[in-house]
């Protein structure tokens, strides 16, 4: 039977049993990771809030970092974030396994043992898809799955290496599994929102097939599998794809547009409407989340004022569609194009951002401006920039989203304009933290989206 060891919250890494193994490796490995979202404050602390032997030789944990208190605009960044680790133990590591390796225990009761990444084991990841195909429990973990889906046996599994904020692992091209990393109680928008989609007969999102929650500390979702496309290209790739070829993207944009809106209509059927959009708070909200970048990221400065008055114009304009369920961070890498369909994937929103605001209503006009900003970085990315090719496909973006809402993006302007600007603050912020070089693709938009009417 599973064996589950549930220390209490905040009780160090280095406490008694196989904790005193993994505390210094964990320690220096977490913040290296691409997903682990501390890396501008000094990680002050480690402790397990849950660990589970899942199966021989792989433990779940829970895990928590805290970090020192930093201070400013807009507010104090939480002390510490919840991970989800799943830990190989071996005597031996195979050579295939050593970019997973974490470490070597050399005290406790794991002593000896050579600790590693348990995604990248094969091994490990089969055995995760037989729990999955097999609901039930192991310690606080909950394993459940639709009954009407065959998730059949046996499927080789490998390990997607793009960058993100999550694991993903895809079996033998037909179900692909995310693992959430980060982890916050509640129910995952990425669960939540694809199993309501499917409900309501929406074709555009892959329906969950399988998931895994988790009981302790506080219940909350762990991963999601569902249908693979394996025949199809994300946005991203297409569009760099044209550019690198000369060729016009309009026709994908357009048809992009209308299936946006196709998943928006859907989300409005399948969860309560809030009504008209709070236009004042948003921009209040838009102001402390700029404050606290150009604390983060002195370039910003010079354009706050400007940036302010994009704001400004939210409070005073009319509220725009009502506000709802959205993507939250629809990008063009969050699109796939297989044959002639666009499907939307990764409705987790920003894992920056709490839970509770990812899961609540607001305008769709946040998603439209966040496709757009992905148009502009495509263009920036070969030189000579290409403005004249994001602005056609901006443009045939919002015709083909109008056509299918009912309603034009770009007649909203200072709506458009005030949530546009808000992402590319957020991408300041992230370009500095995790990508400096990446930094002037957005300072380009906020230097534009700081000149009235840019």
């Amino acid at each position: 039977m599973p064996k589950t060891i549930t220390p209490r919250p905040r009780t160090a890494v280095g406490a008694d049993g196989p904790l005193v193994s993994l505390g210094a490796l964990l320690r220096e490995w977490l913040p290296r990771q691409r997903w682990f979202a501390g890396k501008d404050r000094p990680v002050t602390d480690l402790s397990v809030l849950s660990m589970t032997e899942l199966f021989p030789g792989c433990l779940h944990l829970l895990v928590h970092a805290s970090h020192a208190p930093v201070p400013a605009p807009g507010g104090t960044p939480p002390p510490g974030d919840c991970y989800q680790l799943l830990l190989g133990l071996r005597p031996h590591l195979a050579p295939r396994l050593e970019r997973a390796f974490i470490g070597r225990a050399v005290e406790g009761p794991l002593a000896g043992l050579a600790v590693y990444d348990a995604l990248h084991d094969p091994r490990a990841a089969h055995l995760l898809l037989e729990r999955l195909r097999q609901p039930g429990t192991a310690g606080p973990l909950r394993f459940e799955a639709d009954p009407a889906a065959h998730v059949p046996g046996g499927l080789p599994p490998r390990l997607l290496d793009a960058e993100q904020s999550n694991s993903s692992i895809v079996y033998g091209d037909a179900y692909i599994l995310k693992v959430f990393r980060r982890i916050q109680p509640g129910v995952n928008p990425d669960l939540e929102v694809s199993a309501a989609l499917a409900g309501q007969g929406c074709t555009r999102v892959p329906p969950p097939v399988a998931w895994f929650t988790t009981t302790a500390p506080r219940p909350a979702t762990l991963g999601v599998l569902q249908p693979f496309l394996p025949d199809a290209t994300d946005g991203w790739t297409l569009a760099l794809r044209a550019l690198a070829a000369g060729d016009d993207f309009t026709a994908e944009a357009r048809a992009l547009g209308r299936a946006t809106a196709e998943v928006h209509l859907a989300l409005a059927g399948a969860f309560p409407s809030a009504g008209p959009g709070e236009n004042g708070r948003t921009a209040e909200a838009m102001c402390a989340r700029l404050d606290a970048a150009a604390h983060a990221v002195p370039a910003l400065a010079p354009f706050v004022p400007g940036l302010r008055a994009a704001f400004g114009a939210l409070a005073t304009c009319d509220t725009g569609p009502p506000a709802q369920r959205i993507h939250g961070d629809l990008h063009l890498g969050q699109v796939l194009r297989a044959g002639r369909d666009w499907f939307v994937i990764d409705f987790e929103g920003e894992p920056s951002r709490p839970l509770t605001e990812r899961r609540a209503p607001q305008s769709p006009v946040r998603d439209v401006a966040g496709m757009l900003r992905s148009f502009d970085y495509a263009a920036r990315q070969r030189r000579p920039w290409r403005p004249e090719w994001a602005r056609r496909c901006r443009e045939a973006f919002c015709a083909g989203y109008a056509a299918r809402a009912g309603w034009d993006p770009r007649k909203k302007h200072a709506l458009l304009r005030a949530h546009e600007t808000d992402r590319a603050v957020y991408e300041v912020l992230y370009e500095a933290r995790h990508r400096p070089d990446w930094l002037p693709v957005p300072m380009a938009a906020i230097k534009r989206l700081a000149v009235w009417g840019g």
